[in-house]
């Protein structure tokens, strides 16, 4: 038995020591030393473990017990960031309470599916997604991926694809399209931000050309004369398709057909997306309002882009959610990219993902927050 416990305590501090160092990796940035991110993605194995090992040793010596239990206690926002528990909060208890509501929803619409490869008969999947957003209740709509027709614009589809008027002005909101594509039809690409709330100021951040991937904000006056900022970006992608990754792990034929490309993309997507949450974090600092944020950071909560923004800001889903919360409608599962998240001076509600809007490769997040200014 001394053996055995003697093998045990061994393991136990190498989980420990294996946790602290993954945690390590994930605030390394990628353009400093890109291999720690391998690192980072194994923090959620490490954290599990060492939950195991707090309960085995409950069960056999609680003063060794104590030294996996304080290690759990002190890193448990990191294990929230990947697995949200909160099961007494079934509701949200914040009606009558103090402080202005504000209702976000976040969504990559992927271009509406205008795409030939993305069509569906009758483009059902587009209209039911404009709709969706049109009626949606929220406050404040940030979209990534955007499309828009405005009028004039030389289309055979009528005006399925007049998102800015549909989403915009017929629905009662404010709109900012910041555009980094006009094509020769007269079409708009980009991102967008609707509100119900006066639009008073806005902007664009570029990191270096002008592309899809990149951030926009506006300055919002709320009914209760407070104005906060609303940013939406999108960071850069690996440009990885999800089958080329199960095809390589799932044989070692496809290992060694598409593992080299595929890594080739992963840093070079890695150290794109570092240095874009750098400049955004930059920016964030000198902001004068409350901040609320909708994002698409092509990244999951174990990695330096999303530890940048968890360490100064409220996670909503890691506030008030409940499991993986999950937003990337595909093979791959359990893949949260699509994230929310708020300043101190703002309390979260509620947090939920809308599972039954499944138009997109992405679904859409929505959020509602209290200015409580603390």
């Amino acid at each position: 038995m001394a053996v055995r416990r003697s093998f045990a305590f061994k393991c136990t501090v190498l989980v420990i020591l294996w946790l602290l160092a993954a945690i390590a990796c994930v605030q390394i940035p990628g353009y400093a030393f890109w291999p720690a991110a391998f690192g980072a993605l194994t923090l959620p194995a490490a954290l599990v473990l060492n939950l195991l090992l707090a309960f085995y040793w409950l069960l056999r010596d609680w003063r060794v017990a104590a030294l996996p239990l304080a290690v759990a206690f002190l890193t448990w926002p990191h294990f929230q960031r990947g697995l949200a528990v909160h099961p007494l909060r079934v509701v949200s208890a914040a009606e009558g309470q103090p402080g202005q509501k504000v209702r976000v929803l976040s969504s990559n619409v992927r271009i509406f599916n205008v795409y030939p490869q993305l069509r569906d008969a009758g483009l059902k999947s587009s209209r039911n997604m404009v709709k969706f957003l049109a009626e949606s209740p929220a406050d404040v709509l940030c979209l990534q991926e955007f499309y828009n027709e405005p009028a004039g614009t030389r289309s055979q589809d009528g005006n399925v694809f007049r998102t800015v008027e549909k989403i915009g002005k017929d629905a009662g909101r404010e709109s900012f399209l910041s555009k980094t594509l006009t094509n020769t039809a007269g079409a708009e690409f980009g991102m967008a931000i609707f509100s119900r709330f006066p639009i008073v100021n806005k902007g664009t951040i570029q990191f270096g050309k002008l592309s899809q991937n990149h951030a926009m904000w506006v300055d919002l006056r709320l009914p209760s004369q407070d104005t906060i900022r609303v940013y939406n970006f999108h960071l850069q992608s690996m440009s990885m398709d999800e089958r080329d990754i199960v095809d390589s792990y799932s044989s070692k034929a496809g290992l060694r057909r598409k593992g080299v490309g595929l890594l080739r993309r992963f840093k070079r997507g890695l150290v794109a997306r570092n240095a874009q949450v750098d400049t955004l974090i930059n920016r964030f600092e000198l902001c004068p309002y409350p901040i609320l944020m909708c994002a698409d950071l092509n990244d999951v909560p174990y990695s330096y882009s999303y530890d940048q923004l968890a360490d100064r800001f409220q996670n909503a889903w890691a506030t008030v959610g409940n499991g993986v919360g999950s937003t990337y409608n595909g093979k791959l599962p359990f893949v949260r990219i699509d994230n929310q998240f708020a300043g101190p001076e703002f309390q979260v509600d509620d947090f939920w993902v809308h599972y039954e809007i499944p138009y997109s490769d992405h679904f859409p997040t929505m959020a509602s927050y209290r200015l409580v200014k603390k």
